[in-house]
């Protein structure tokens, strides 16, 4: 038989055997459990600080995507900026390691974004400073060019006036016949066939504003059968011709002028007679008398 003594110590090292193993199993199982938290720990905290570094990416790229869109001077720069910020956003969602690296690059991308946004907004006050100066410019510029159209016309009216008020005006013609006698005394008649003379004269009017010199008249003189008396030649002016009697020249110098001429002729014919008198071709004076 076995010795109950013997059975009692084996059980015994059975049993210090099964408590050593028990004890090791539950501090493998403490520290295993440890370990995973801690990894579960590093992990959110991964997580977590991924997206932050994400948010403040997106946040970035808002911003300039905000700034591009006013389409200023500066808009290639931005636009240069917002695509690092996309790459490095791109770069980020790949990563699946320790972020902390992307901490210093969003810190320095977030210093230069507000540098850049800074220059933008003052360039905005700059250009809204131009805008309104050209527009007040425009605004200047128009009541200029409509100041300046009521001055042009006025200056073609004042011009129409000036033109007009310094042409001469040729007053008081007439048409005297005349018979000159053996003496060479001139009688006055109205009887065709007694006449050997007509004088023609008018008066050149007073104007201060006329521009002084050589004034040449072309007097047209032309009898009841409408022919034409005396030199009978002929003046182009442009399209325009004119048969004249004489041509008498007349030294004006701003004061009245009295102008006579003689036109000498013989078998005048009875009935009414017309007298023309043009300024190159223009007629400024008219008048008739009739022989019988």
């Amino acid at each position: 038989m076995e010795n109950p003594k013997n059975n009692n110590s084996s059980l015994k090292a059975v049993i210090a055997v099964l408590a050593v193993l028990l004890i090791g199993s539950l501090v493998y199982i403490f520290k295993l459990s440890s370990d995973t938290e801690v990894v579960k720990t590093e992990l959110t905290t991964t997580m977590t600080e991924k997206e932050s570094v994400m948010k403040d990416l997106q946040e970035l790229k808002a911003t300039y995507d905000a700034a591009i869109a006013e389409n200023t001077s500066m808009s290639d720069e931005l636009i240069q900026e917002r695509d690092k910020v996309v790459a490095l956003m791109d770069d980020l969602n790949k990563s699946k390691g320790d972020v902390s690296k992307y901490r210093s690059q969003v810190q320095a991308m977030q210093g230069k974004m507000k540098t850049l946004v800074a220059e933008n907004d003052e360039l905005k006050k700059q250009n809204g400073v131009l805008t309104v100066q050209r527009d007040s410019t425009i605004v200047v510029l128009g009541e200029s060019k409509k100041y300046n159209e009521v001055l042009v016309g006025q200056n073609e009216e004042l011009a129409k006036t000036v033109e007009k008020g310094s042409k001469l005006s040729v007053l008081n013609t007439k048409t005297i016949a005349y018979k000159v006698k053996g003496s060479g005394k001139q009688v006055e008649t109205d009887k065709a066939s007694r006449a050997d003379v007509l004088k023609v004269s008018f008066t050149i009017a007073e104007n201060s504003i006329a521009k002084s010199g050589d004034k040449s008249y072309y007097v047209q003189v032309i009898d009841s059968k409408n022919n034409v008396l005396g030199d009978k030649k002929t003046e182009t002016f442009g399209d325009n011709t004119l048969t004249y009697s004489f041509k008498t020249v007349v030294k004006y110098e701003n004061k009245t002028v009295q102008v006579s001429e003689d036109l000498i002729g013989k078998d005048f014919e009875k009935g009414t007679y017309f007298i023309n008198v043009f300024d190159n071709d223009e007629l400024v004076s008219k008048t008739s008398f009739s022989l019988r």
